[in-house]
């Protein structure tokens, strides 16, 4: 059995935070004396000293440091241990939010929600449509319960969705279309570019832009579909959001001599696997389900050699 218990760790990390016993006593709901015997007696069964005086207040030692990183840990592990309890014993969350990039085919989602509505009729959604970093950021944050990005996450493990192909398109009446030859990148350079704006705050970039002497940026897919439809720029678009575009004429595929298609991948990824309740489970699965029925049979774009 461990000599120090997760109690004693707990108060010298309040003490830490606080700067002190009597403000740590306050946020803890512990008296001074209680946090100043746990502390010290901590410090003889390890025979370490892990706090010193500085003034009217404490800090760590370079021990303590050491020990308290490392200790933080066990306690972190030991709030996720008794919050996934919470979850179990209180069953059905009421809320799941989910952070999903605009990229991800709008059928698939439409028909996963759908699915999920049915067997959850009364948990709550909250879907927020992102780009690029800012799902991850919701991730990082612990604002969502699953993400779908086409973006890495630092340490998290994501599951394969699907692959999201994007084709490079202008107005029918666009100058592009006129030079009536293979483009390359020295003619997209003299034409603006519309680009969907990074909805991360703390890190964003710039996916896709070619350095185009003009650039409009906006905020949503639908506004950059709408923009290009009226002859006002080229983008790449995701395959799924074009079909009725390019069907009816409104849009057409650039005939790029390299690059008119991209490919990116996107994946599934959950904020905490094991603390995630059985709404959060079933909504992963509804999505995965709906990829599988809706994005397999696709069709490849024409030629536009």
């Amino acid at each position: 059995m461990s000599r120090v218990t997760l109690a004693q760790w707990q108060m010298l990390a309040a003490v830490v935070e606080h700067g002190g016993f009597a403000r740590a006593a306050e946020a803890v709901h512990k008296s001074p004396s209680t946090l100043n015997h746990a502390v010290h007696k901590l410090e003889e069964q390890l025979g370490v000293q892990v706090l010193e005086p500085v003034g009217r207040q404490v800090r760590l030692t370079e021990a303590g440091e050491m020990l308290l990183r490392r200790a933080r840990q066990l306690i972190e592990s030991a709030e996720a241990l008794e919050d996934v309890a919470g979850r179990l014993s209180e069953g059905l969350e009421a809320e799941v939010v989910l952070a999903v990039d605009q990229i991800f085919p709008a059928d698939a989602l439409a028909q996963a929600l759908s699915r999920f509505s049915a067997g959850y009729p009364y948990v709550r959604v909250q879907l927020h449509e992102t780009v690029l970093n800012g799902g991850v950021e919701m991730l990082y944050d612990g604002r969502a319960d699953l993400v779908v990005t086409g973006i890495a996450a630092q340490g998290f493990l994501g599951e394969p969705l699907v692959n999201v192909r994007f084709c490079a398109v202008a107005s029918p009446d666009h100058p592009l279309h006129r030079l009536e030859r293979p483009l390359d990148l020295r003619d997209l350079a003299r034409h603006r570019q519309l680009v969907v704006r990074d909805s991360g705050q703390r890190q964003s970039m710039d996916s896709g832009w070619l350095k185009a002497e003009q650039r409009w940026t906006v905020s949503h897919l639908e506004t950059s579909l709408d923009m290009l439809e009226r002859g006002l720029g080229f983008a790449w678009i995701p395959e799924t959001r074009l079909r009725e575009a390019l069907a009816s004429g409104r849009l057409e595929p650039l005939p790029l001599m390299a690059g008119g298609v991209r490919e990116y991948p996107v994946q599934l990824i959950h904020r905490d696997r094991d603390r995630a309740g059985p709404a959060t489970h079933a909504m992963a699965e509804a999505l995965k389900l709906a990829v599988a029925e809706t994005c397999n049979e696709r069709q490849p774009f024409e030629s536009v050699e």
